[in-house]
């Protein structure tokens, strides 16, 4: 390898990952789901932020909805 390259005269080009790049977001979640995931993680070896994303992009994917039914109070 050379010590040096001169790379003034390679053409620039955009980004093709730009839009795919994940934004940093604070998020309050309980004890139990963060377990739950970090539990995840350990079996796949995957990290537990990573499946966080992929479970929520999948309900993006099948267009699941929230349903949510309180139960009354007795």
């Amino acid at each position: 390898m050379k010590k040096e390259y001169d790379l003034s005269k390679m053409k620039s080009r955009k980004n093709p990952y730009a839009s795919k790049l994940k934004k940093p977001v604070t998020m309050r979640l309980s004890e139990d789901v963060i377990g739950y995931f970090k539990g995840m993680a350990e079996d796949s070896g995957v990290p537990y932020q990573s499946l966080i994303n992929l479970y929520l992009r999948d309900c993006i994917l099948q267009h699941r909805k929230v349903d949510i039914t309180w139960q009354p109070k007795p």
